[in-house]
């Protein structure tokens, strides 16, 4: 309470001096400050409710649900319909803007809950589930309570204000554990992550509401719309695109194998994602945001989006990299021994899931310049490539193992193409990118064998070795910086110890950032 007591202090502490510079750098770390505050404490609390859930109900609960995720992802993407990006891109939206969108989004919900109620028997014939029909037919309920609320969460984005999302998102979150955990005890087995889903939507939507008193007005622009929809029309494709490809491994899985492999595979994926999604998604919502208020400045643009870029794999790398050498021992601890299937794909997961938020910086940086157009066509030869993988490690029965490898291979050439392209926007090249993270994948590396040595040595003793592994990969990671003069250490440093003393003596952050010439 009282850290965030303070960061509430530092937040409205304004100072009038500032520059123009120091107040975006202000708005960039406290955005990221609070939006991974919010990503990873509402991750924590699905984590912690995974924990709990994954002894009470048996891998085949979740593979059922694995089953109709990928539905419900595609409709959400098409009730967006890039709208989301496109109003945070504009500058000045109006009350019709927003109206507009509203009342488009709520009809598409209607629509997409009604068409998924119309296909539940024909996709459970597919995956040869009959209880998936009841299952879907509730989930889509949630389409439409999640639409009521994205107008809402937009306009807290364009504000860069992530600490009343994170606030929402985690009481939200914390109900909806509570729900489902209740039902798993009472016996209601796979319903209990259906009624998990709805009620995060639920709380979410309406405190989305209580904290933001927008209202939409009764109007319907085809002019905002036509406008809107031109850069999201774009962003709409290539989002259906992704989510279908993110998904299609469950798919697949689902249908060729029992519906327990699904679930091994499932709870492997949501507990790298608990990482990879929160960083993801933390980096996307402030990056993109920032980077559209200075895309007219390119000498200020191109030095953010090396900072953004380097700070990201000098956080991303270690993570990754440390999951995978504790992976033995970490998952059986928190899932139980019924799940040690799910190890090996874990760590392939984590290898895979290293590069997103590089991926995400670059992407945002098409989005900032306008090129939806290459946006999409980059969807589409990406997912050319992973079709022409998948296809491979089919065609050799390579089994769940190849899928993920073809994951694998085809996160790294993404990258090079999504760098590729950024490049073509922004002087800063894909070598260069690779130079500038390539000192913190060597370290991360040598970081992580060493502590997956250190656990084939030490006592049986679960908790004991997890200790002793996380402190030291921390410690090794440190001395590495250090050694390798890794700047980023220095910034942390320098982040970190003036919000401590600011804690201490009550003093408004944004003047330490100015008395460091931040």
């Amino acid at each position: 309470m009282l850290f965030s007591a303070d960061l509430l202090y530092f937040a409205k502490s304004e100072v009038k001096l500032m520059s123009n510079e120091n107040q975006l750098k202000r708005k960039t770390i406290f955005g990221l400050l609070w939006s991974f505050m919010d990503m990873f404490m509402s991750q924590g609390v699905q984590f912690l409710v995974l924990m709990v859930l994954a002894r009470l109900l048996s891998p085949e609960h979740f593979g059922v649900i694995g089953m109709v995720i990928i539905f419900i992802a595609i409709s959400n993407t098409i009730i967006d319909s890039g709208f989301t990006q496109a109003l945070v891109r504009e500058t000045n939206a109006s009350q019709e803007d927003y109206s507009t969108v509203f009342f488009f989004q709520l009809l598409l919900a209607v629509v997409m809950c009604s068409l998924l109620n119309s296909l539940a028997p024909l996709i459970s014939g597919f995956f040869h589930e009959e209880q998936l029909i009841p299952i879907l037919r509730v989930l889509s309920l949630g389409l439409i309570i999640h639409s009521l609320g994205i107008i809402q969460r937009i306009m807290l984005i364009k504000q860069i204000n992530f600490r009343t999302q994170t606030k929402i998102n985690v009481l939200s979150g914390v109900v909806a554990s509570i729900v489902a955990i209740s039902c798993a005890l009472l016996g209601f087995g796979v319903w209990s992550l259906v009624a998990q889903s709805l009620t995060l939507q639920t709380m979410q939507t309406l405190l989305l509401w209580l904290s933001n008193k927008w209202m939409p007005s009764f109007v319907f622009s085809f002019q905002s719309f036509k406008r809107l929809f031109g850069f999201g029309s774009k962003l709409l494709i290539s989002g259906l695109i992704d989510t279908i490809y993110s998904q299609v491994y469950a798919v697949i899985i689902g249908r060729m194998y029992p519906a327990a492999r699904l679930g091994y595979y499932t709870n492997a994926s949501k507990l790298s994602d608990v990482i990879v999604i929160s960083a993801t998604s933390a980096l996307q919502r402030v990056t993109y945001p920032v980077l559209s208020s200075i895309q007219e400045e390119k000498e200020r643009l191109s030095l953010s989006f090396q900072k953004m870029i380097r700070t990201s794999a000098y956080f991303m790398f270690p993570v990754m990299i440390g999951l995978m050498a504790i992976a033995d021992t970490l998952i059986p601890l928190i899932f139980g021994d019924q799940w040690f299937e799910s190890i090996i794909y874990f760590k392939l997961l984590c290898v895979a899931g290293m590069l997103y938020p590089l991926h995400a910086i670059n992407l945002n940086m098409l989005q900032v310049k306008g090129r939806s157009d290459l946006f999409l066509i980059l969807e589409i030869i990406k997912k050319v490539l992973i079709t022409t993988l998948i296809a491979i490690s089919l065609f050799f029965s390579l089994g769940i193992i190849g899928l993920i490898g073809a994951a694998i291979v085809s996160s790294y050439l993404s990258f090079y193409l999504n760098a590729y392209f950024s490049a073509r926007e922004i002087s800063y090249s894909v070598m260069a990118q690779v130079k500038d993270v390539f000192p913190m994948l060597l370290i991360s590396i040598i970081m992580g064998g060493i502590v997956y040595l250190l656990g084939g040595v030490l006592p049986d003793e679960p908790f004991l070795k997890l200790g002793v592994q996380i402190s030291a990969g921390i410690v090794l990671y440190v001395t590495f910086s250090r050694m390798f003069k890794i700047k980023e250490l220095k910034m942390i440093y320098e982040l970190i110890v003036p919000m401590v003393q600011a804690v201490v003596r009550k003093k408004p952050f944004s003047v330490l950032l100015k008395s460091k010439g931040r």
